[in-house]
């Protein structure tokens, strides 16, 4: 408990899946939450969870790929809390994730990378100034799992999160100097709701990873001074998908 006192974080699609879950263990362990996503009611309904628990957080209804809804979020962040120290960068389109290659539209794969890398990248642009001025900056990004293996049929959204690893890596190294770590994860998880059954994923431990106990814990870590060495990775909490010597 604890391990966040004081820090204020922002959570990006933190209304449902690891989002939520990411913004309530945040909250309970001390920090300041911002829970972003596009609209007020869920948002607002994540907040009053976080309240009831005894937490502290603030509703802020955005969409992320609007530059201007952007600079008014993080502004809205500073002047409620006085400044930003951790930023979750999470939020992505459910709707548009899917196309092989051979059918993939310039429309459909521009859609993947502004709720992807695009967005991603102004976020960490705006927030900038005050990860620094923490003296002690932590991005999470989400890029995911189905990128590195090339799943199938989803040509898009593989590009769009591959894309985001990219980014981390080279925001990690220009960054480093500012005492601001960056690091991705790459999570296998079940985000949607009990009404969809799914085959379990081919992962030695055999079943999707739940929000709030095998990923958010992770990000937490990330978000933790227990991550304070470690910058420019991709972590895997993917139940073993992917065994390498190289993680």
């Amino acid at each position: 408990m604890n391990r966040l006192t004081g820090k204020v974080a922002i959570v990006t699609g933190g209304s449902r899946g690891i989002g939520r879950a990411t913004a309530k263990l945040f909250a309970a362990e001390g920090a300041l939450v911002a829970v972003v996503s596009r609209t007020q009611q869920n948002v607002e309904a994540v907040v009053e969870e976080i309240k009831a628990e005894g937490g502290n957080a603030l509703a802020i209804a955005c969409d992320i790929c609007d530059p201007e809804q952007t600079q008014n979020a993080i502004k809205s962040v500073v002047d409620t809390f006085g400044g930003i120290d951790i930023l979750v960068n999470n939020a992505f389109d459910p709707t548009a994730p899917f196309s092989s290659v051979l059918e993939l539209s310039e429309e459909l794969l521009q859609r993947n990378f502004e709720i992807g890398p695009i967005a991603y990248l102004r976020w960490m642009q705006a927030a900038y100034p005050y990860l620094k001025a923490s003296g002690s900056g932590r991005i999470i990004n989400f890029g995911s799992m189905a990128g590195v293996a090339g799943l199938v049929g989803y040509a898009p959204y593989n590009m769009a999160k591959e894309a985001v690893r990219a980014l981390t890596r080279t925001a990690a190294r220009e960054w480093a100097k500012d005492k601001i770590t960056v690091n991705n994860m790459l999570p296998v998880a079940k985000t949607w709701g009990d009404d969809i059954e799914l085959p379990p994923p081919s992962c030695p431990l055999g079943r999707y990873g739940s929000p709030e106990d095998d990923i958010a814990p992770v990000v937490l870590f990330l978000a933790s001074q227990d991550s304070q060495y470690m910058t420019g990775y991709s972590m895997t909490p993917d139940g073993g998908l992917l065994i390498d010597s190289a993680r």
